[in-house]
């Protein structure tokens, strides 16, 4: 696909969600703890795009592990007692605006850990009261269903019995919800050894409506290499996209109840000395630098590389074995994700037959259009649109299986900043060309 094509797409067929069979889901979560990052990088409900989702995923709810309950992790942003700013139910009042939206509430994340869920999913005594306050919670606020995020059975302090635990408490969650005309989806490791130790995937395919698989962060600081946070392929690489999607589809996830995850984020490297502009070199171990918005050392959202980008302090490299970009400066290294390695990887997904794409998370993406050029007509979310190209591309026409684009090796200096602003000057050239198609 032409670099001329891709920019005429991003001003001509962003729209709605598509849907073509029951497939074209675009899930968008959400990190609700955006909306106290400073000053751009501040997230609000305004931000969010439902015009680009079909479902929107607020993360995160907790466990009280004491009355085993879901409950609020942030009272004064979730709801509206005490002066609190009540996202809960403007998120979901987004659905007045768009009927079709469906807007559901995630439960644990990274940080709950494992060890409550293993003993909740253990214990029919503490199942119980947790699925009953699941159905008030998600009726009080007008969700239209549960997203469960366990990170994840048998693991950080998990129990090997996980594996069978997890089929028993979504089977009886789900049993509830269907009859209250909720959904239950869940988050599942990308990672192929903690598919094969935590889910029975059959099992897990039966008892879900969607099942989002977390296709990054195969790669970070916490390695002692630089390499891609998210890489399409080799599938012979057990550490990818591709060989990820291979599996799950081999062992028992339907196609058509599988989500994709993407991930509107990068991961940051320090070397002991200035990089060569290569993959693979030696970093110092767990200290990826951080940026001013997201704050977190290793991790950088898209929104602050591409302002970093923009400064023309780096150069941009591409790699034609994962389809990712990066960048480089000195010592420091940054691996993500840009539109055109989101197409990528939208297109090889949508190509095996996937219900959709869902993307971690959107409040990282370019959301305030701070690297788009005055006056480009679509400024605001690049990543969030390259996934709707992507998937109307696919469903629309016949999906193929795109060959590694060709870049320079030892790209110029200001390649940061071509590659940054050239796409945007691109789309008045393309709104003209595509008149003469």
């Amino acid at each position: 696909m032409s670099w001329l094509w891709f920019l005429a797409s991003l001003v001509v067929l962003v729209s709605a969600a598509p849907k073509k069979d029951g497939r074209g889901v675009v899930v968008c979560y959400v990190g609700t703890w955006a909306a106290y990052r400073p000053m751009r990088g501040q997230f609000s409900v305004e931000d969010l795009r439902p015009d680009l989702c079909t479902h929107i995923v607020y993360s995160f709810a907790g466990l009280n592990s004491t009355s085993w309950t879901i409950r609020s992790l942030d009272p004064h942003l979730d709801l509206e007692e005490n002066y609190g700013k009540g996202w809960y139910k403007k998120v979901t009042g987004l659905k007045k605006e768009y009927p079709d939206l469906k807007v559901t509430l995630a439960i644990g994340g990274w940080n709950e850990g494992s060890g409550n869920y293993s003993a909740l999913a253990a214990d029919p005594e503490k199942r119980r009261p947790f699925i009953a306050s699941v159905l008030r919670f998600l009726k009080d606020y007008d969700f239209d269903g549960l997203d469960l995020d366990w990170e994840f059975p048998t693991q950080r302090g998990g129990a090997p019995e996980d594996k069978e635990n997890f089929i028993i408490l979504i089977k009886e969650l789900r049993s509830a919800l269907t009859v209250g005309g909720y959904i239950l989806t869940a988050a599942i490791s990308a990672s192929i050894d903690t598919l094969a130790s935590g889910y029975d995937l059959p099992r897990v395919s039966d008892n879900l409506d969607l099942v989002h698989m977390m296709a990054y962060d195969y790669h970070g600081s916490w390695d002692k290499f630089t390499a891609p946070n998210a890489p399409l392929f080799p599938p012979s690489d057990k550490l990818t996209l591709s060989a990820s999607l291979e599996y799950v589809l081999r062992n028992g996830i339907r196609a058509d109840k599988l989500v994709v995850g993407v991930p509107m984020y990068g991961r940051t490297f320090v070397l002991e000395s200035p990089s060569r502009g290569v993959l693979g070199e030696s970093s110092i171990t767990t200290q990826g630098f951080q940026g001013p918005f997201t704050r977190t050392d290793g991790f950088l959202g898209y929104n602050e590389i591409c302002n970093e980008l923009r400064t023309g302090n780096w150069t941009v490299h591409w790699d034609n074995t994962s389809l990712t970009p990066f960048a480089t400066t000195g010592n420091r290294i940054i691996t993500y994700d840009n539109p055109e390695s989101i197409m990528h990887k939208v297109k090889y997904a949508m190509g095996e037959g996937v219900a959709g794409i869902m993307t971690w998370s959107v409040d990282t993406d370019d959301f305030r259009g701070d690297c788009a050029l005055p006056g480009q007509t679509s400024p605001r979310d690049p990543l969030l649109q390259a996934i709707m190209i992507a998937i109307e591309e696919s469903l629309y026409k016949k999906p193929t299986t795109l060959p590694p684009t060709k870049k320079p090796e030892k790209p110029e200096p200001s390649s940061a900043v071509q590659l940054c602003l050239y796409p945007s000057l691109y789309v008045v050239l393309a709104l003209i060309t595509y008149r003469f198609w």
